[in-house]
């Protein structure tokens, strides 16, 4: 299995391939196998290399390097190098600090198309293809009477692929194609509906936005290039870690760690760059579970934790980290308090949540994270896909204030969407909590009280809004149009058995992990760190013995006992106590309900400057540019019409002008 490893990015593909070129002159049948298959196959792949990543006791087998593939048996990581890529000579590697000719020599550096699959590669593939072909099945009912149906699954699998690749990605560059090719797909399937200017528009945003954060993501790679003189990831993270000879000070990786931020914030959502994440909605709904669940949004996580060590050393962008990740969570958390439309509550609520997993990461608990990311991507794709099968049975309708009464209409989507909701709120034992509480737990055990204070309020605004989701969308009376009352069902199996697939995942996914709040009291050892120990580097961190820990643990599901509590009084059928807060708030409930005028912000500042200074160049392109090439055009066709005063034709006065010319030219030699 280990020798098929580039096939998990290959098989989708090859189905966007197929999709794409074939797509229109198959049936929709075939469309839906090849697409789906394709997934399903490199899911099948995944796990099999998977399970041949042992804890601890990989063997070496007899020569590992044969057909491309090393073995690292200690560090549990298996590379397979498919081809030179970028064969431009020897890499350049650091010179000792203070010898002459600096950090590097030249600017030569090989690259190769290189694949490793690690313990974090695992986790990610796992989840991408896990989750990924779930949200393909789903597709096939949801998409079903779309013209664009082939189109559709292409991108889908592209989508897949290119995330595939930016995961198992060995070096920087494998991992910026991979990247750009999320972006690149993100721009296809949130502006899937081109022909409604709007949702053009939202592709549009998410493209540019993310190229900004793409720019920093460059930059942090040249710097480490320069730096180091390779892209490859674990020779740079290793050299960090061993404090390699020439290794630069704190200010460069603190820059470079901050460069390769700023590609995350863009990718992930974060503060100043998440105003495309909600626009994203404007795509199908299980592009929605794709891009928040698992694939593109997960990737800054994924690239930050991945580079744990260079974070570890540059504290001071660690510490960033955690602030912008804990102002993003607040915000996003927010935001979705006051939200009408059903997706966009679930998009802010993935920002959020986003935000929660920076912030984990700004404490050195890379582990929590990417752990937390794990269970994010089994409940927050259940919550996404619950919400289309809500819109499936409304007829597209997305405005909560229109529904209710949906729970004995649309049982199997009622339950699944309730079990989501529970775990993202952290409600044990299901998923959330586990993940969640270690987080928090981290947060305090690293001696950081207000990033745990501000992950506490989160965890309540999380708990309250999703179950004024439930309360308005399934419970109460039907607030709809009579058509729409008459057209309730239930979603077809294709798109509510991956719902129970989901909701069986957000019930026992935690336990894939022990929290260390959690652990203290048991005794446990924390499994996912243990599993990702060979890759990330972390802070310990000490919940603070054991009645601190059962404290932690009381505080996180009383917090999330509240959200859930006032939101079922504050929502119940016959309250008017939203009314009566919303009155009360003024302009507070104005402020978040408008989520805080950023987009009206940036337009004002950003946009409209942007837009000022575009006029002012086309000002000048038509002034100058082509008043300097009309004016060249003009003088050209002056001086032709004063030749054309000479060139008339007759011979008669070309003898003339000959004969004046004689003359001319022996009246000078005379003079002269």
């Amino acid at each position: 299995m280990l020798r098929l490893i580039p096939l998990i990015p290959l098989l989708p593909f090859l189905g966007f391939l197929f999709c794409g070129l074939a797509g229109r002159r198959v049936s929709r049948r075939a469309v839906s196998w090849i697409a789906c298959g394709s997934v399903f196959a490199a899911l099948l792949i995944s796990a099999g290399a998977v399970l041949q990543l042992p804890a601890g006791r990989m063997e070496a087998r007899a020569a590992p390097d044969r057909a491309g593939v090393h073995i690292d048996p200690e560090q549990r990581r298996v590379q397979v190098d498919v081809y030179d890529w970028l064969p431009l000579g020897p890499p350049p590697r650091p010179s000792p600090v203070g010898e002459t000719g600096g950090a590097h020599s030249s600017a030569s550096f090989d690259v190769s198309l290189s694949l490793a699959l690690d313990p974090l590669s695992a986790a990610m593939v796992l989840v991408v293809t896990g989750v990924g072909f779930l949200i393909h099945v789903y597709s096939v009912g949801y998409m079903g009477g779309d013209p664009g149906f082939a189109r559709y699954f292409s991108y889908l699998n592209l989508f897949t692929a290119m995330m595939l690749v930016l995961v198992l990605g060995a070096n920087f560059l494998i991992m910026f194609v991979g990247w750009e090719g999320v972006g690149l797909c993100s721009y296809l399937l949130i502006g899937f509906w081109y022909e409604d200017v709007e949702k053009a528009s939202a592709g549009r945003k998410a493209f540019i936005v993310n190229r900004i954060g793409d720019l920093g993501f460059i930059l942090g790679i040249l710097g480490v290039l320069g730096i180091f003189g390779t892209l490859d990831i674990h020779e740079v993270m290793s050299d960090i870690s061993a404090g390699a000879a020439g290794l630069p000070g704190d200010l460069a990786l603190t820059l470079i760690a901050l460069a390769l931020f700023t590609g995350a914030c863009g990718k992930s959502a974060q503060l100043p760059l998440y105003v495309w994440l909600p626009d994203a909605m404007a795509g199908p709904t299980p592009v929605s579970a794709l891009i928040h669940a698992a694939t593109m949004v997960t990737a800054g996580v994924y690239m930050v934790s991945r580079c744990s060590a260079l974070y570890l050393h540059a504290p001071a962008a660690l510490g960033l980290v955690a602030v912008v990740g804990a102002a993003t969570a607040l915000l996003g958390a927010t935001i979705g308090l006051a939200q009408n439309d059903i997706k966009k509550v679930l998009a802010y609520s993935t920002v959020s949540q986003l935000g929660l997993m920076f912030l984990g990461v700004g404490v050195g608990a890379f582990a929590a994270s990417i752990f937390h990311l794990v269970t994010h991507a089994f409940f927050k794709a259940l919550l996404f896909l619950g919400s289309g099968s809500v819109m499936h049975a409304m007829g597209g309708e997305t405005d909560i204030r229109r529904m209710g009464g949906l729970r004995s209409r649309l049982p199997v989507t009622y339950w699944t969407f309730v079990t989501g909701a529970l775990a993202i709120s952290g409600i044990p034992p299901l998923a959330g909590f586990f993940s969640k509480d270690e987080i928090l737990a981290a947060a305090w055990g690293a001696g950081r009280p207000l990033l745990w204070a501000a992950g506490t309020a989160v965890s309540l605004c999380t708990a309250f809004y999703m179950f004024r989701l439930v309360m308005m969308v399934f419970h109460g009376d039907f607030r709809g149009s009579r058509e729409q009352e008459h057209h309730l069902h239930e979603s077809p199996r294709f798109m509510t058995v991956p719902l129970i697939a989901l909701a069986v995942l957000s019930i026992v996914g935690g336990w894939i992990g022990i929290p260390v709040s959690l652990g203290f009291l048991l005794g446990i050892p924390d499994v996912i760190e243990r599993w990702l120990e060979p890759v990330l580097e972390t802070v310990p961190a000490s919940a603070g013995g054991v009645p601190a820990a059962g404290l932690l643990i009381l505080a996180a599901t009383a917090v999330a006992a509240i959200g859930i509590g006032s939101a079922v009084a504050f929502y119940r059928a016959g309250s008017d106590a939203p009314q009566r807060v919303a009155r009360g708030a003024g302009p507070l409930y104005g402020l978040v309900a408008n989520r805080y005028w950023v987009d009206e912000l940036y337009d004002a500042t950003v946009l409209r400057a942007y837009y000022g200074g575009c006029a002012a160049f086309e000002a000048i392109d038509r002034t100058v540019i082509d008043g300097i090439v009309n004016g060249l055009g003009v003088l050209a066709q002056g001086a032709g019409q004063i030749v054309r005063l000479v060139q008339t034709g007759f011979v008669r006065n070309y003898a003339l002008l000959l004969l004046i010319g004689a003359v001319a030219l022996l009246w000078y030699l005379i003079s002269s």
